[in-house]
């Protein structure tokens, strides 16, 4: 089995591992950061290449420049103008959008109300933003609902604000849940989650496929685990309280309303970027307009995303021909468990989106690809393209230490296993 046909494809790979491999030393770097000044050039190229998100940035642009002085510089301008960006650019608007206090304060009275048809305790709150919050990914994307269901677990729960401090085992079972439930709540649709936008245009996935084949697997994934750590946890749960309606920010209906349609229509035209990026610089002068009801809009957050999956878009395009050799010649089944396994260290849409670049892959090859990367989605922090936010988001509620890749990857295994039978047990 041949994997390389020419010298820069061997190059190509080895950027890509390279990339891979820097992600399980970013802490290095930020240490190495701590021994600069705050300010100085090194310092911040140190904390830089300590982000996950611009690990995959870095190293395309590797990859780039390597294609040009080993080819020519016709050749990586040829390159990168046949890459598409549309998902990136349209990630990053929507994130900047639902990262915003309107959206989130519709989003917390949305999650409490429904929370207090359930019940009045905290367990009911628990539930209602495990299973709502991901599923919303579906329609608004899975980094701007990992946003947003990490933010409003933050608020209600992960701050000690509250009167109650969350145990460390309560800690890391609610953020395996929540990257795993994020990384399958978005296949209800073919445009939302990452993994799914890089495959639905050449395998043909509308709408209808999407909610037949994975939805409902999802839906029921999602809902069983979550029900099955709540109850586990159920004793400590109940301690928390629900927020008083005077502990909530007063933003004004027509504002929130105006919000949700601008991502409405992003969400329309989602593979037209430059209608995405007229509406963005429109969204941009409401908030300044309205900033009495606004706070920072969230420009890291959201550029560090849309970075990363520019990045994979970039190095995912020169790496088809190994993959493809080691794709084709796997049964569906070792593919959907390898997918599990990989995704833990490869981002899943970058396993999904080499897989498009594929020629024949079977039906069932397909789904099991799709269905394994976004089932072992929450395993490890690069795992998933929204991943980064939810840490960037709680990752100070763990202490000095942070949150440890090992003890994550545990948790997440309970929720992991059920997608993973959910999705392989009733594939029909």
């Amino acid at each position: 089995m041949r994997f390389f046909e020419s010298g820069f494809q061997l190059f190509a790979f080895f950027v890509f591992a390279a990339a891979v491999g820097h992600t399980f030393v970013m802490h290095r770097f930020h240490r190495l950061a701590a021994r600069f000044p705050a300010r100085s050039l090194r310092g911040i190229v140190c904390r830089l290449l300590g982000e996950v998100e611009i690990v995959f940035g870095v190293w395309a642009l590797v990859a780039l420049v390597g294609l040009g002085l080993g080819h020519s510089g016709q050749m990586a301008l040829g390159y990168l103008r046949d890459c598409h960006f549309s998902e990136p650019i349209f990630v990053f608007a929507v994130l900047l959008v639902c990262a915003t206090r309107p959206l989130m304060v519709f989003a917390e009275r949305a999650v409490i109300l429904l929370s207090r048809v359930l019940g009045s305790g905290g367990r009911s709150v628990y539930v209602v933003t495990l299973v709502l919050g991901p599923l919303l990914g579906s329609v608004i994307t899975e980094p701007a609902a990992m946003s947003v269901t990490a933010l409003i677990l933050w608020q209600l729960f992960y701050q000690p604000a509250h009167g109650h401090r969350m145990s460390l085992s309560l800690k890391y079972a609610t953020l395996g849940l929540l990257f795993v439930n994020v990384s399958i709540g978005g296949v209800l649709t073919p445009y939302a989650a990452p993994p799914v936008l890089m495959v639905a245009r050449s395998w043909g996935w509308d709408l209808s496929f999407m909610l037949g084949v994975f939805g409902w697997k999802a839906i029921i994934a999602i809902g069983l685990s979550t029900f099955l750590v709540a109850t586990w946890f159920s004793k400590e749960l109940e301690t928390f309280s629900l927020p008083t309606e005077h502990q909530l920010h007063q933003v004004p209906v027509w504002v929130s309303v105006l919000h949700m349609a601008f991502l409405g229509v992003m969400v329309v035209f989602a593979h037209e970027w430059p209608m995405v990026l007229v509406l963005l610089m429109g969204f941009v002068g409401f908030v300044w307009v309205t900033s009495q009801w606004q706070d920072k809009l969230r420009f890291r957050d959201a550029l560090g995303v849309g970075i990363f999956l520019s990045g994979l878009v970039v190095l995912g395009g020169l790496q088809k021909a190994w993959v493809a050799s080691l794709i084709s010649g796997l049964s569906a089944f070792q593919l959907f468990i390898g997918a599990i396994g990989l995704t833990a260290i490869v981002d899943n849409a970058i396993l999904t989106y080499l897989g498009s670049l594929v020629p024949h892959l079977s039906t069932m090859s397909q789904y099991a690809l799709v269905a394994g990367a976004v089932a072992g989605g929450g395993l490890t922090i690069i795992a998933n393209g929204a991943n980064p936010i939810g840490y960037r988001v709680l990752n100070d509620s763990f202490g000095e230490d942070g949150i440890r890749a090992l003890r994550l990857a545990l948790y997440a295994s309970f929720p992991t296993l059920i997608a993973a039978l959910c999705f392989w047990v009733f594939r029909g």
